[in-house]
């Protein structure tokens, strides 16, 4: 793929990038290298938006104090962390035991230091194949995305399901869109 042509595009539809935006794309480039065209376009979309567009790994109300968190999430401390903002206990035990059957961590770590799902190859795993197998909200990408060329609006639409419902899904298919031109623009495969 021609990275640089895949950023012409998307800086003329994003906007200027920071040098940390760049480097978060250029790390999940790698990171989902390989899958299908609308699944990649897809996670790009949902990290842009969970991130707040900064392609880093951030905490669920990153703006706010722990304190904040412990009182007002009533899943602390397994709040949002990460690409896909990972949340509640279930997942993070799904997470620790798939992360460390992968290699990333020890069994049990992830439970013991939840944080450590903010490491940029951790947060990686967890937004790719979390994503492909249904972890969220049992909602795999094959379920509306296509494993062979591009996707609809529809399907774009539809997607969101798997993280969060219909919760600003029209706003992540615009970005879905964006990355998908970019991606075939710069020969993705």
């Amino acid at each position: 793929m021609e990275t640089a042509i895949f950023f012409t595009h998307v800086r003329s539809k994003l906007g200027p990038l920071k040098q940390a935006q760049v480097e978060g794309f250029n790390f999940l480039l790698a990171a989902i290298e390989g899958s299908p065209l609308a699944f990649a376009s897809y996670e790009l979309a949902t990290t842009w938006h969970e991130t707040k567009a900064t392609m880093q790994p951030v905490r669920e109300a990153y703006w706010l104090p722990e304190s904040w968190r412990q009182r007002n999430l009533r899943y602390y401390p397994w709040y949002g962390r990460g690409y896909v903002q990972l949340t509640w206990e279930r997942n993070y035990a799904l997470a620790d035991a798939k992360c460390a059957a992968a290699g990333l961590c020890q069994p049990g770590e992830l439970l013991a230091a939840p944080d450590k799902v903010m490491e940029p190859a951790i947060a990686a795993y967890i937004l790719r194949i979390g994503m492909e197998e249904g972890w969220f909200t049992g909602v795999k990408l094959s379920t509306f995305l296509p494993k062979n060329g591009v996707a609809t609006r529809a399907q774009y639409m539809n997607a969101r399901t798997i993280i969060n419902g219909t919760d600003k899904a029209d706003l992540i298919e615009d970005y879905a869109q964006i990355f998908e031109k970019a991606f075939r623009l710069a020969g993705w495969r």
